[in-house]
């Protein structure tokens, strides 16, 4: 859809769900030169001459489509109803439109193995504006020829927390049916409003024993942005007890107690639980369980366009089974065949507490993470540190004198701050981009001072202002923006100069700086100066210089990257996670010292690869895809 279409409705047109929805509905009518004789519902959405206002905004909005070349066919008006949800509805419900090709793979694989597809029931629990109940419906015709009348009645249920979205589902399928000259004063739907986490179907359906299937895309909305009236019913459904869940993860459960015995769940939705703290209860759900799972793993492809999610198909059987199917799939336009190119991994190799490695490489994986001992064994992590507003606290000086810094603000506004106020701080998530500290290198203020156990201890109001009180002038011009911080907890801090966060204030002295995220094997920097902060980015503290040149060594060997690519969380563009969650149990060989100093004399890369694939007993070749 031209962005610019999107553009004309937030900036032009009405911002109440019903007058959106007569204006899509009467655009959609006429550019399809539909005429509605009995359906009521549509009838009513239809916008007459004689309504002068919404008639003229009919007429501007199908100029636009007209300029900008768009035939307003079914799939445009799905994803326009997705759209004008407003934007602070879209974080509570998580709504998304679903490609047409995502939709109808997940509806043809659930519905082939039933042998009389008139005897379905297909739900979706929060089915948004009803992308996935139109392609169920129009594959239900299409396999019994049935009237929509019937199949709207008996065949399609649905959910939703919006009652604006529920309305639009009645429209999408009343526009469906009558696309297909069945125009009926008025059909029976089976489409409620309400939260699917305390909703009761055999409230709703006679004798309800389960749906034959259930399909569709379950809200995208973290831990944080879950609506205050939902977060309490979290704790109803045993999938969500571990860590914070996002609002997808009650829906397997959801799914799975409201589908029939060998009924079967078609989902597209994040593929985070694979390997998150708030995924542990669900995998151990599944495990426990032992059902029949397919997973298609859409790893870093953006499946949603513009929208940054990392996603997964999920086909659930409610049939015993001891393992798990699964695919990586590397092009959407090549979706695999379900019960082919698959590989199969058993419940019992995996591990509800460190994460699911689905990877068909998981025997290499198994035996990379079995040699020496894991990485969180001998090694700590750290985070850099968290002001909550590095604009403010972290500058590079546009020039300097024998006792200032001297910085400019966005405004164009100069301050001085004693060079005694600030200390170095280098962002190790350059380090995708620059291979030494010297080019990222820039300055913090500190209003700190380290105790006898070279812990930090935040300086007094009076001890601030009084040791650095150009420091203290300037961050006294930036305090109101300082007290937004924290969804304005800032205000609160005492003092009110104080960091977001005590992280990674103390001297460390022997630290491996590299980046967060990166698309390839990163430059990792050896830095011994405790005096250096950094923020963003992750640092290995050791014991000395000599273990972590020689971790330098693995961590930036073939080995080690293969490993990370296949049990790592992928993000776009091939970037892929370094955080300790993804290296805590990568096995470290324990190296000799005639091993250690080979490793680092030796600078050839290829030689440090081979030599290191042979103490772990591994080929090159295995290592391939």
């Amino acid at each position: 859809m031209n962005k610019q279409i999107f553009r004309f409705l937030k900036t032009h047109y009405s911002k109440k769900p019903t007058d959106v929805d007569r204006l899509l509905v009467s655009a959609f009518l006429s550019a399809n030169k539909i005429q509605v004789t009995n359906n009521e519902l549509l009838k009513s959405y239809q916008i007459k001459e004689t309504e002068f206002d919404e008639f003229t905004g009919l007429v501007q909005f199908q100029t636009a489509l007209s300029n900008y070349q768009i035939k307003l066919d079914i799939e445009n008006l799905i994803e326009l109803f997705e759209f004008v949800i407003s934007p602070e509805d879209r974080v509570v419900t998580g709504a998304v439109y679903t490609p047409r090709r995502i939709r109808e793979y997940i509806v043809k694989h659930c519905f082939e193995d039933f042998l009389q597809p008139g005897q379905i029931t297909v739900a979706d629990i929060s089915c948004g504006c009803g992308g996935f109940l139109y392609t169920a419906a129009k594959s239900i015709k299409k396999k019994t020829g049935r009237s929509y009348a019937k199949i709207f009645k008996e065949q399609i249920f649905g959910l939703d927390i919006q009652e604006y979205s529920v309305s639009r589902t009645k429209l999408l399928l009343s526009l469906l049916a009558i696309s297909e000259q069945e125009d009926v004063n008025q059909f029976e739907f089976n489409l409620f409003t309400g939260n699917a986490l305390s909703f009761d179907w055999k409230k709703k359906i006679a004798s309800f024993k389960g749906f034959s299937t259930i399909v569709g895309n379950p809200p995208y909305v973290c831990s944080r942005n879950i609506h205050e009236d939902t977060r309490p019913l979290l704790a109803n459904w045993e999938v969500c007890a571990t860590g914070h869940p996002d609002l997808y993860i009650p829906f397997f459960q959801i799914a799975l107690e409201n589908v029939k015995k060998n009924g079967i769940i078609g989902y597209i939705t994040m593929n985070t639980f694979f390997k998150s703290v708030n995924g542990r209860a669900v995998r151990a759900y599944f495990k426990r369980k032992k059902i029949g799972f397919s997973i298609i793993d859409f790893g870093s492809l953006q499946v949603f366009g513009s929208k940054s999610t990392y996603t997964c198909l999920c086909f659930i059987k409610n049939a015993a089974s001891e393992n798990i199917l699964y695919h990586k799939c590397k092009n959407l336009e090549q979706l695999p065949q379900l019960k082919r190119d698959f590989h199969t991994i058993s419940y019992a190799e995996l591990p509800d507490i460190e994460g699911w490695n689905l990877s068909s490489k998981n025997k290499i994986i198994s035996k990379i993470e079995a040699v020496g001992k894991p990485f969180s064994q001998l090694f700590t992590t750290r985070n850099g540190i968290a002001t909550l507003l590095n604009e403010v606290y972290i500058f590079t000086p546009f020039k300097k004198s024998k006792r200032y810094y001297y910085l400019k603000t966005k405004a164009g506004t100069t301050f001085s701050i004693e060079k005694k106020a600030c200390r170095d701080i280098v962002n190790p998530n350059l380090l995708t981009k620059h291979t030494t500290l010297g080019k990222i290198k820039e300055k913090i203020i500190f209003p700190y001072y380290l105790d006898a156990k070279k812990e930090a201890v935040i300086l007094s109001d009076q001890e601030f202002k009084s040791s650095y009180p150009k420091a203290y002038a300037y961050l006294k011009k930036q305090k109101e923006i300082l007290a937004t911080r924290d969804k304005g907890k800032g205000g609160d801090y005492k003092p009110w100069f104080t960091y977001g966060r005590n992280q990674s204030l103390e001297k460390l002295r022997h630290k491996l700086l590299f980046p967060h995220i990166t698309p390839q094997i990163p430059t990792y920097v050896l830095d011994s100066n405790a005096d250096l902060l950094f923020y963003n980015g992750i640092a290995i503290i050791g014991k000395n210089r000599r273990e972590l040149m020689v971790l330098r060594k693995l961590l930036s060997s073939r080995l080690f990257w293969f490993y990370i690519a296949q049990t790592s969380r992928p993000y776009g563009s091939a970037y892929y996670s370094l955080s300790r969650n993804y290296i805590k149990n990568f096995g470290i060989y324990p190296f000799d010292e005639k091993e250690e100093n080979y490793l680092l004399q030796e600078t050839d890369q290829h030689k440090i690869n081979v030599f290191i694939e042979k103490c772990y007993g591994i080929a090159a070749s295995e290592l391939r895809d």
